[in-house]
């Protein structure tokens, strides 16, 4: 007897919102880490675009997302993917500093898109584009779906080399994000100029930037 329960559940992404327009699917990755920027990307998939492992980039095995991420690169319409350093990240805040990474995306696309799906529920107006934010996007349109795994294989890509420089800090594992590691490392070796200087958890002192 087939065991149902434990066979691999596919996702059902929606194809698009609006059958009559070129829709683009934004989102970002790395808001959380307390090191390395941030990433954005913006995608227009190919009308009828559907990939069974296709999925908000967070809940995806790695090796699935790079698997995705080559099929994506190939097969879209159009696709650009931006970073925002630290710098600008602690000059903006990380919101806005997320929202700019994906419209500088959008602008790159080769293709105007008639409406940019922005993941989330904040965005600023720009260039004329029409947008809607959707809430949790990158788990129900598979253009968010993808934007997510294209920003967020170039930013693990980006730490992975950031921590060959830096390799105390173990960002190839934890990508920046406040691990047990990373905080540790943090305390005994201080902050690097790949730190960002705008945030800080309570068990961090400010002063470690000094």
């Amino acid at each position: 007897m087939t065991n149902f329960a434990a066979m691999p559940r596919e996702i059902h992404l929606l194809d698009r919102k609006y059958q009559d327009l070129v829709e683009a699917g934004l989102d970002e990755a790395g808001r959380g880490p307390l090191a390395g920027p941030v990433f954005a990307a913006a995608v227009i998939l190919p009308e009828g675009f559907h990939h069974s492992l296709l999925n908000d980039s967070k809940q995806m095995k790695e090796k699935d997302r790079e698997l995705l991420r080559g099929i994506i690169e190939r097969e879209a319409v159009s696709w650009a993917v931006e970073m925002v350093d630290v710098e600008e990240i602690d000059s903006l805040n990380i919101l806005w500093a997320s929202v700019t990474g994906m419209q500088r995306a959008a602008a790159r696309l080769t293709v105007r898109p008639d409406i940019l799906l922005v993941d989330g529920n904040r965005f600023r107006p720009f260039g004329g584009f029409r947008y809607e934010t959707v809430v949790h996007g990158d788990a129900t349109f598979a253009s968010i779906a993808a934007a997510s795994v294209l920003a967020k294989t170039a930013r693990d890509e980006y730490m992975r080399a950031l921590a060959g420089k830096f390799p105390k800090y173990g960002w190839d594992r934890n990508m920046g994000y406040p691990t047990a590691e990373h905080l540790a490392a943090i305390k005994k070796y201080g902050y690097t100029e790949h730190h960002r200087k705008s945030f800080h958890p309570k068990e961090l002192e400010p002063t470690l930037f000094d």
